[in-house]
């Protein structure tokens, strides 16, 4: 079972949502993953996501609500075989928190999606659109889901 930690910086918004939507679009898909999400701050460990962000997803058919907020750590990088960041600066993070030898693939969420106009996924946090913020999650959810599935 391939094991996927999505990470961002709170945990609260993009990350979750990509776990869920993720996870939904796996289940559907007969594919079967241990799936996670984490932050690279420590600002909302143990709150559930963004109400926002819960109400957007709901609309779509993902549950956020029983998620809660957790922080990177160094085990995480031995406990799963991918992790995903939502963009570079989480990306960077991820790579100074990376334990010393460690070898776990590392990757833009967007990376794998074809001809996509942007790399990174914006915080809606702060733009406060939640649905272009989802609109580019199941896109990578769709590019990876498929990319997972091409590697057997």
């Amino acid at each position: 079972m391939k094991r996927i930690l999505f990470v961002c910086l709170g945990n609260i918004c993009r990350s979750p949502a990509a776990e869920a939507v993720v996870r939904a679009k796996a289940g559907a898909a007969g594919q079967n993953l241990a799936l996670d999400s984490a932050g690279t701050s420590d600002w909302h460990v143990g709150d559930a996501p963004y109400p926002p962000m819960i109400a957007a997803a709901a609309a779509r058919g993902y549950d956020l609500a029983p998620l809660r907020a957790r922080q990177v750590r160094g085990a995480d990088f031995d406990g799963f075989d991918l992790i995903v960041a939502m963009d570079r600066a989480n990306l960077a993070a991820l790579e100074r928190l990376r334990p010393a030898g460690n070898v776990t693939p590392l990757r833009l969420f967007l990376e794998a999606v074809p001809g996509a106009e942007v790399d990174e996924v914006p915080d809606p946090y702060y733009t406060r659109d939640f649905d272009a913020t989802l609109d580019l999650i199941e896109k990578a959810a769709d590019a990876l889901l498929a990319t997972l599935a091409q590697a057997g």
